[in-house]
């Protein structure tokens, strides 16, 4: 048995299948699709201890525990959600889900079109971090919860949050919005387009229909990966982890791997490369680039906000550069306009935008925190 701390244990994927058709904000149609979640904890009588848990964008339905006894790597989150932990699982009814376009079995690029029997590849319409919404909803409109105790999710994650109190403003009792943004800076789309790029010009790429190819455009995806992860830790932990270490004692005077970090960088990218779909990364960039809730009525946040009626646990990390805290506060300060609960922190990290995922005892103790305020609140 898993002896590390106390966990959720072996859990195991269900899949939600959905025959009536969802129109997308692009106004394509998806006719049926599926959503693969799951569960931790018991739903209570009155169905009122949900906790819905939102992924960032190479996240997954996979959240915590293991999927069976000899699972090495337990759910991304397990360091915040199970028995005894910040979400504690002996209190809350927690889901993490899959969302659509994702490639871990939700329906995505990689899923079989039903109309051809073949991959959807390029056929696969964007989706957005509304659309996602409405297909949780729906999820939650199966398993009988009219509203949840608590939404959560870092980075992309907080988008789909804030979209949530949005779209479904009596649906949700709690909102906590980790490491996120109102909207993507233009540093950030320039980043996600870079890293689009490289995908896009893999000659194994094949205009998105690889599959029918028997490719892996592993080249761009370990490019983008690379791109992406070099802006998701701080400098100062590069340099603290890395330096100028050099593999060998002697420069090599050539191209190939001499500094570790190159090394740990290849090895990232080698590794997403082999387990995540191309399509899905682009549909995912996509999503965070086009997330802004004030842009379809050009107002402010503070108006695109008013009809939230959630508390709010709102936290950023000193040394995240590409969710600066500064785009926390525009997120509180909307909040505050119209006149919402709101608990604020800015936490000390060295980890950058990664610091949401980290076991950081002041991080923790505050989610902790709250969530107790959460069950006082509810009467759970």
């Amino acid at each position: 048995m898993h002896s590390q701390s106390p966990s959720a244990g072996i859990v195991t994927p269900q899949i939600a299948h959905f025959e009536a058709p969802l129109t997308l904000k692009s106004g394509a149609v998806l006719d049926t699709y599926e959503l693969v979640y799951e569960t931790y904890g018991t739903l209570n009588a009155d169905k009122t201890n949900a906790i819905l848990v939102c992924h960032a964008l190479s996240g997954n339905h996979h959240v915590a525990g293991f999927h069976s006894e000899q699972d090495k790597r337990p759910g991304w989150w397990d360091n915040m959600i199970g028995p005894g932990k910040p979400v504690d699982t002996d209190r809350f009814f927690v889901i993490g889900l899959n969302n659509l376009g994702g490639c871990h079995g939700s329906t995505g690029p990689s899923s079989p079109d039903p109309k051809t029997g073949k991959p959807y590849g390029k056929a696969f319409p964007i989706v957005t971090v509304e659309d996602w919404v409405e297909t949780q909803a729906r999820l939650a409109d199966r398993l009988g919860i009219e509203s949840f105790a608590a939404i959560m999710g870092g980075s992309l994650g907080g988008m789909q949050v804030l979209s949530w109190t949005i779209l479904h403003p009596q649906r949700v009792k709690h909102g906590l919005v980790i490491a996120s943004a109102p909207k993507l800076t233009a540093q950030n789309i320039a980043f996600n387009d870079v890293a689009r790029q490289a995908i896009l010009t893999d000659p194994d790429f094949h205009a998105g229909d690889f599959y029918a190819h028997d490719a892996v455009p592993k080249r761009g995806l370990r490019l983008a990966r690379m791109l992406g992860h070099i802006t998701y830790l701080s400098d100062d932990v590069m340099g603290e982890k890395f330096g100028r270490i050099l593999k060998n004692d002697v420069f090599q005077f050539g191209y190939g791997v001499e500094f570790e970090v190159e090394s740990y960088l290849r090895y990232q990218g080698d590794k997403f490369a082999a387990s995540f779909d191309a399509n899905t990364y682009l549909l995912m960039t996509k999503a965070l680039d086009y997330f802004d809730p004030t842009h379809h009525h050009r107002v402010s946040l503070s108006e695109a906000m008013k009809p939230a009626q959630a508390d709010f646990l709102v936290l950023s990390f000193t040394s995240d550069w590409r969710f600066a805290p500064g785009r926390s506060r525009e997120i509180v300060k909307a909040l505050l306009d119209n006149n919402l609960n709101v608990s604020y922190a800015e936490i000390t990290a060295a980890h950058g935008h990664d610091a949401f995922l980290m076991p950081d005892p002041h991080y923790h103790s505050l989610v902790r925190a709250y969530m107790c305020n959460v069950v006082r609140s509810l009467g759970l």
